[in-house]
């Protein structure tokens, strides 16, 4: 029996040899797996980095040529209001009470129509918000009017 203990014995480390081998072969190609797969979620990273770059790029294009088309669109009708004064003024009496009235609306019209083509739409905010800093309560109070005749409109 001591003989095949013996024999057995090589046998059993080159077994377990094998299987160490085995074990390390297969370490090594677990980790060369990982530092792939970790490569390419890195490359991956990059790439819809670039992407969400690109389109917040193309969007603040999108966002400045659409608000060039609205400051343009603004500064039409300060135009068409200068130019509706003038046909009033040419069309509409000058004398007496209808006189002083198409006047008045004449001289309104222009006025806001300079107004709008001189300061455009960003211009108009920044005195809203203005206005609205030297007046909070009451801008508090036509907020909360247009707020309840807009609910009041949309539920008849």
């Amino acid at each position: 029996m001591a003989n095949t203990t013996n024999q057995g014995q090589p046998t059993r480390d080159k077994a377990k040899d094998a299987v160490s081998s085995a074990a390390d072969r297969t370490k090594d190609a677990a980790h060369c797996v990982i530092d792939q797969a970790g490569d390419f979620a890195s490359r991956m990273a990059d790439k819809a980095s670039d992407v969400a770059s690109q389109a917040a790029h193309k969007a603040g294009q999108y966002a400045s040529a659409a608000g060039d088309k609205v400051e343009n669109a603004t500064s039409s009708v300060g135009s068409g209001m200068r130019s509706a004064a003038e046909t009033l003024r040419e069309n509409l009496p000058r004398e007496g009470m209808l006189g002083r009235a198409s006047s008045s609306v004449a001289d309104t019209l222009e006025s806001g129509g300079r107004y709008i083509e001189n300061n455009g739409l960003s211009g108009m905010g920044e005195d809203l918000t203005g206005l609205i800093r030297r007046n909070p309560i009451p801008a508090i109070l036509i907020a909360l009017g247009v707020g309840f005749l807009l609910a009041r409109s949309t539920r008849s």
